[in-house]
């Protein structure tokens, strides 16, 4: 279809088959690391992905960083990016990253309301801030959080700092996409579940990340978010979308910083 190309991460990136097995081996290792720091598959909800994996700093945590991972809501799932709670551990965080169902078996409205429990989950169970980061179709979801319909007031107003990474802001060049053969987006969702057409969020630091190399329907989409909200946006020079995220290991990061609001 005619944005196919538009949407093709990996076949405008280098080695890109490299990619998800060195996450999945690098994510292992960290787990395994961590030890008894590592509280794995927690439930928190009736299907078997509706899980997150916790990880726990030394001492007592200053907040909790909850974050989710992309794919275009059919991929992978919170056992591919452990290692990326690195930087925020190293600061005092704990960090939640949660899996979800994927399309077909669920529409992307659904997986919101899926993101949208395990935010509450893990809010139930931990003190002080939160601070939300996501990538790619989680850097969507996470901007969907700040609507009023989808999280609990008393939750909502715990979550400090957000950071949409390279996020799909407008879910509606999708729909010309062979990926909407699974997606299954329609006007109407496409309407209700892009972060673009909500209202920009009060009280939230908001900083839109995107790499400098990514393909250009990226770069405008971070764009367009950070129009409709009035928000930051950072455009990290000589990134790609799939080592953009990279920054979240690293406790000195600008990305770090602007996830946990440090000057």
């Amino acid at each position: 279809m005619k944005l196919d190309d538009a949407y093709a991460n990996a076949a405008h990136i280098e080695g890109a088959d490299a990619f998800p097995p060195r996450w999945e081996k690098a994510a292992k290792e960290f787990r395994e690391a961590l030890g008894a720091r590592a509280q794995l598959g927690v439930s928190y909800g009736p299907s078997e992905r509706q899980t997150f994996d916790m990880f726990q700093p030394e001492g007592v945590s200053r907040g909790t960083v909850i974050f989710v991972h992309g794919g275009y809501w059919k991929a992978f799932d919170a056992s591919y990016w452990s290692h990326l709670a690195a930087g925020a551990l190293a600061r005092g965080w704990a960090v939640a990253m949660p899996s979800y169902d994927l399309c077909p078996d669920v529409r992307i409205s659904e997986i919101t309301r899926q993101i949208s429990a395990a935010v509450t989950r893990i809010a139930d169970r931990t003190f002080g801030p939160l601070a939300l980061a996501g990538h790619s179709a989680g850097g969507h979801l996470v901007c969907r959080m700040t609507d009023p319909l989808i999280l609990p007031s008393e939750i909502r107003e715990r979550i400090k700092q957000i950071v949409p990474i390279s996020p799909v802001a407008d879910l509606t060049p999708l729909m010309d996409t062979s990926m909407n053969t699974v997606l299954a987006i329609d006007a109407a969702e496409a309407r209700a579940e892009s972060p673009v057409n909500m209202q920009p969020p009060h009280g939230l630091d908001v900083t839109i990340w995107v790499g400098s190399d990514e393909r250009p329907a990226f770069l405008e989409q971070a764009e367009k978010l950070s129009r409709a909200w009035g928000a930051r946006r950072t455009v990290e020079e000589g990134k790609h979308h799939f080592d953009v995220i990279d920054a979240l290991a690293d406790a000195d990061s600008q990305m770090i910083k602007a996830l946990l609001g440090l000057k």
